[in-house]
């Protein structure tokens, strides 16, 4: 069988840190949300400036790994697969953008719209299955976040407890048929019950596309929080011990986990119920946010560059989407990458 390696990975960050006091000092900064801990704040994070976009975020992420492979090798993909979690234009996704500018001619490009917060996973798991089954040797897999300054600086919404959490940035991964860093196993669960329960809203109830003067914002209620607590909290363990179950060690023998990074208590919950100390769930919320998809790419490449994933290191990669309609976990066994 066909191995299929991550071979490495990349990340960008626009702009300067912006303090948490871009939000606590806005005048009228007040949400009954604001004392509750799925909405503490954290010190920094990154926004993008209202002309970056998506596939602007995407060319400089990869960088990078044009610098380490060789511009042929990036060039020469045959997937190319791309998250975003805040389209620049409707109808429209980035993957042909990215494709232009990188000089790019994949067989495969898609642009994925669900999977959210887990999609990497979702898309390793996409990678993984077109390189094994097809002639394809490699793919480049992109998340691009820019919601947080593009949507949740607005005037109204960012005096709500839900747009101090956000940040910005981009995590890419190359995935090649190689004995580098295997993929072990990869546990994806779409879950249809829980599909439409994350919302929008809008004071005037206007479709998101009608004119008006109200903004967008999440739905978030008393109710609607809890159900995505509740979830989460079980959701990611979950996905997690299957994929452990599967390859015959426990939850306690993962030397790095990495996730989604909503907040601070999941991160807590998580670990807790994998039985992992602090030191072995790597997190950038502190610094970043709430990056949504591109948080396990962008924390894996910090980690990896600051020597926190050694080599042979059984990493797992997990997350779930929205409020609870996608949940995966992927193993990976590190090797290489960057230097």
């Amino acid at each position: 069988m066909t191995t299929v390696s991550l071979t490495d990975v990349a990340s960008y960050l626009p702009g300067e840190p912006v303090p948490a006091a871009f939000y606590t000092e806005c005048p009228g900064a007040e949400d009954k949300l604001r004392d509750h801990p799925m909405f503490k704040i954290p010190p920094t994070r990154h926004h993008v400036p209202r002309d970056e976009t998506n596939a602007d975020m995407v060319e400089r992420a990869v960088q990078p790994l044009i610098e380490r492979h060789g511009s042929r090798a990036i060039r020469g993909v045959d997937v190319l697969l791309v998250h975003s979690q805040l389209p620049d234009l409707p109808f429209v996704g980035a993957g042909t953008e990215v494709a232009r500018r990188l000089g790019l001619n994949p067989e495969w490009l898609v642009d994925v719209a669900n999977a959210g917060c887990a999609s990497f996973v979702h898309m390793l798991k996409l990678a993984r299955q077109i390189l094994t089954t097809t002639d394809a040797k490699s793919a480049l897999i992109c998340n691009a976040q820019s919601a947080a300054g593009q949507w949740f600086t607005q005037s109204e919404v960012r005096r709500l407890a839900q747009a101090a959490i956000p940040g910005d940035g981009c995590g890419v991964g190359y995935v090649t048929t190689s004995a580098g860093a295997p993929v072990l196993d990869v546990e994806a669960r779409h879950i249809g019950q829980y599909a439409g329960d994350m919302t929008v809203a809008v004071d005037d109830g206007r479709k998101y596309w009608e004119p008006g003067e109200s903004q967008l914002r999440i739905g978030f209620t008393d109710s609607s929080v809890a159900k995505v607590l509740a979830r989460g909290n079980r959701l990611v363990p979950e996905a997690v011990t299957a994929v452990c179950r599967r390859l015959g060690v426990p939850t306690s023998g993962i030397d790095v986990l990495i996730t989604n990074q909503p907040n601070r208590t999941f991160l807590r919950n998580w670990r807790e119920a994998l039985q992992l100390p602090a030191e072995r769930h790597l997190d950038t919320f502190d610094e970043y946010g709430n990056l949504f998809g591109a948080a396990i790419p962008v924390t894996l490449d910090r980690a990896v560059r600051a020597r926190q994933v050694e080599d042979g290191d059984l990493v797992v990669l997990a997350g779930f989407a929205h409020a609870g309609d996608f949940a995966g976990a992927v193993a990976v066994r590190w090797h290489g990458g960057q230097a």
